[in-house]
């Protein structure tokens, strides 16, 4: 019944090549998201994860249930991780079987714009660069091809320049030890050396968040399902941002 449930809620998802400058993160949690009316907030969905285990990858679907409206703009997120006890090989052959599982989840929901989470070691991050540019390759531009990043890839020397892809996500928390100083940082007006993490952010409804002001991408987690009041409270402290 689950399967057959699934399947039916993916017929109501719609492409959008342009995402909206609010996004809701819709995680491993069931959702029903057909409260939004509002074109100006999207929802970005994890639809898979992704371990990179020895020489293979392990495919794991989204398995709970996700109901959007077809007016509302849709993301698919792929989650990546290492096996922290099997270490990946990071050969050709299993970046090519990441990038095929990638493009199936694009088909598969028949979204234009995909978002890659993945926190890749200092070692992983020449195959990361390699699997980017494999991807934009396959999907060319017509593809919205967003990542997220770590606050410590946004430094100075960024290794992130010059990756193909549109848009970076610094994620604003759960951060560790850096976190309280980066927060004081980018509150008191201060931003991130690397131009690359400039013009959008990640956001927790938990977690403490700074002034930003308007003009970025905000993608905002909820560790509880997303409710009308939850969505309403966002977008009014969105109004009040300075300008």
């Amino acid at each position: 019944m689950r399967c057959i449930r699934f399947l039916l809620i993916w017929t109501t998802l719609q492409a959008s090549a342009a995402p909206p400058q609010t996004i809701l993160w819709a995680w491993e949690v069931p959702e029903d998201l057909r409260f939004l009316h509002n074109p100006e907030v999207g929802v970005a969905f994890l639809a898979t994860s992704l371990l990179l285990r020895d020489d293979t990858v392990l495919v794991r679907r989204r398995m709970q249930p996700l109901l959007v409206g077809p007016e509302t703009s849709v993301m698919a997120v792929v989650r990546i991780e290492s096996d922290a006890k099997r270490r990946p090989l990071l050969s050709a052959g299993q970046r090519r079987r990441t990038v095929d599982l990638i493009q199936d989840v694009i088909r598969t929901t028949r979204v234009s714009a995909v978002q890659i989470d993945f926190d890749a070691r200092k070692s992983e991050r020449g195959f990361y660069r390699l699997l980017l540019q494999d991807l934009r390759a396959r999907l060319g531009r017509s593809t919205f091809l967003s990542i997220t990043a770590l606050v410590s890839w946004c430094g100075s020397g960024s290794w992130l320049k010059g990756l193909p892809v549109d848009e970076f996500v610094p994620m604003l928390f759960r951060m560790g030890p850096e976190g309280l100083s980066t927060l004081y940082r980018l509150g008191h007006g201060e931003d991130f050396p690397a131009p690359e993490c400039r013009k959008s952010l990640g956001l927790s409804l938990d977690e403490p968040r700074p002034p930003i002001g308007v003009g970025r991408r905000q993608y905002f987690f909820d560790p509880q399902p997303w409710t009308e009041s939850s969505v309403r409270l966002i977008l009014e402290e969105n109004k009040k941002q300075p300008r």
